[in-house]
């Protein structure tokens, strides 16, 4: 039979290599075409990564915790041929098989009690892998402790499960205290008391810290604020909602109708819809809108709505809830975090009334939407001004003012303000 190299695959557009968190399968096991054979993490996402052929896992060329570019092999497939009968492997021709771990990813990882193991006999000389010392960078833990910790991978190597559980070991004890103690944030010394839980970052939380401080070196940011009349869509919505659920399984959500509003003003307004490199604007021909998600272990996502100018309101309310149970599951695609053009977070589903978001590099741009609230409001008509209630909702609107002025930023987000409040209420979805 013949085989054939699996390689790391291409992930997305800025993804260059992946980090093998788990092996699905071992030695051995027969593959199907198209299903997953280990979980690969990237910068961006974790993801499972299949089979491009049916065959039998013949060897695994990269363990867990390696750090692999796109392109390279990472597993040799034999391949089954339409002649070929369902395989037996006999235990003489059975190559040995990886040591079967448990699988947890990292957010999972960071919430184990059970304590790490240490050795009474150091391993020296052990092998490390890439994810694995960039962890003990990252925690401060030195090579000789490194050493006494007990590995439960293949050869007693050391995975990243392994030295988390350690680490939460470590963080319950009070030697971790007088650790941290002459730790720094910034050069300032922490001042712990023996009652204070420690938590360690998980490696999404990192990146995202990572990138909140770029984007604010990075952009000059400034944020404006709009109050917007959303009676008349809350009317709307309350009328269409029931019977959109029963004739398309969809939830009819107030982001989609609002991000609708934002696509119309940016075409009204195409210089919200740029990047900057160097000293170069570049004005984007498409409109891929943004969308942040909170996560059920608390980090933030955003997905992307590819070519959202070009959807309808109902491809736009399918779209947005795709995305969003597909991100808490676990199961986007590299692609989908990348290309966003222009960003919408709603603050509001957290009972915020308004916020000053960071803006999504290399965007310029990006708005928070706030609660909706009943309020006292003053109602001009013809007959005279009266006061009513009203369902009002701020809007807050954060760009980059290297390239954004005050002008442009305060009135796109007005305009988006105009075309809720004057939204058709006798229109169908």
């Amino acid at each position: 039979m013949a085989s054939i190299e699996m390689t790391m695959p291409k992930m997305g557009e800025s993804v260059m290599e992946g980090t093998i968190l788990s092996w699905l399968k071992k030695v051995g096991d027969p593959i199907n075409e198209d299903e997953s054979v280990l979980e690969v993490a990237t910068d961006k996402v974790d993801t499972e990564i299949p089979s491009t052929h049916a065959g039998i896992l013949k060897e695994i060329l990269a363990q867990e915790g390696d750090v692999i570019q796109v392109g390279k092999p990472i597993a040799i497939i034999e391949l089954l041929t339409e002649r070929d009968e369902p395989l037996t492997i006999r235990p003489s021709e059975t190559p040995a098989p990886m040591e079967q771990k448990n699988v947890v990813d990292v957010d999972q990882a960071m919430d184990l009690k059970s304590p790490g193991t240490l050795l009474t006999n150091p391993k020296k000389n052990r092998f490390y892998s890439p994810l694995v010392r960039n962890i003990a960078k990252q925690e401060q833990i030195d090579l000789s402790e490194l050493e006494n910790i007990a590995g439960s991978g293949k050869e007693d190597r050391l995975t990243k499960q392994d030295v988390l559980n350690y680490l939460s070991s470590r963080n319950s004890q009070s030697d971790s205290v007088d650790g941290l103690l002459e730790s720094t944030i910034n050069n300032t010394p922490l001042t712990l008391s023996g009652e204070d839980e420690i938590i360690s970052m998980d490696r999404m939380r990192k990146i995202i810290a990572s990138r909140m401080i770029e984007s604010k070196s990075i952009s000059a940011h400034v944020t404006s604020f709009v109050e917007a009349d959303m009676s008349p869509i809350v009317s709307w919505r309350n009328k269409f909602k029931e019977k959109f659920n029963a004739t398309s399984g969809q939830s009819l959500t107030f982001t989609p109708i609002i991000i609708e509003a934002v696509v119309k003003a940016i075409k009204d307004h195409p210089m919200i819809n740029i990047q900057v490199q160097g000293d170069q604007i570049i004005k984007k021909s498409y409109i891929n809108i943004g969308v942040a998600v909170a996560l059920p272990s608390g980090n933030l996502i955003v997905p992307v709505i590819k070519n959202a100018g070009l959807l309808d309101l109902k491809s736009l309310v399918i779209a947005v809830n795709d995305l969003a149970h597909r991100a808490r599951t676990n199961a986007l695609k590299p692609d989908e975090l990348d290309g966003g053009t222009f960003t919408v977070s709603n603050v509001g589903s957290f009972g915020n009334v308004m916020g000053t978001p960071i803006i999504v590099q290399p965007q310029v741009a990006i708005m928070a939407i706030g609660a909706i609230q009943k309020k006292p409001a003053v109602i001009e008509t013809p007959e005279g001004d009266f006061i009513g209630i009203r369902h009002k909702m701020f809007l807050s609107h954060s760009y980059d003012h290297r390239v954004i002025d005050g002008s442009l930023g305060g009135g796109f987000v007005r305009r988006v303000a105009d075309y809720l409040e004057n939204f058709d209420i006798n229109r169908s979805i």
